[in-house]
């Protein structure tokens, strides 16, 4: 991926999504699905908001890729073409695909960790 300037300046200042200060975060609400400044939602009142990494432009257009890359700045798993975080990632570690959001914090870094290798 190759982040612009601007987003890896953020992710040099923030170390991590709770170093970014209140009045500059956004939220993503998963109940009414929109990105909101503010919490509790504006639309919905949902209190249970996501902090939104400031390097997730949530515009993907894309449907299918090969590889997958991480976000500098909050680790999770974006889109290698256009950078955004709206991705569901899939694996066959375990005989079948399944998507990996379930998976627990280790076995996420391990999957992270893994060296790819192009099939020819």
């Amino acid at each position: 991926m190759n982040w612009s300037p601007e987003q890896l300046r953020l992710a040099e200042k923030y170390r991590s999504l709770d170093e970014i200060p209140v009045e500059e975060r956004r939220y993503k609400c998963h109940t009414c699905h929109f990105v909101v400044d503010e919490t509790p939602c504006p639309h919905c009142g949902e209190r249970s908001l996501e902090t939104m990494c400031p390097l997730d432009h949530c515009d993907c257009h894309h449907s299918i890729v090969e590889s997958i890359e991480y976000c500098p700045l909050c680790g999770h798993a974006v889109c290698p073409e256009c950078g955004s975080h709206d991705v569901v990632q899939i694996s066959r570690v375990t005989g079948y695909l399944q998507d990996v959001a379930g998976w627990n914090a280790g076995k996420q870094q391990e999957l992270k960790d893994r060296t790819r290798y192009p099939v020819v």
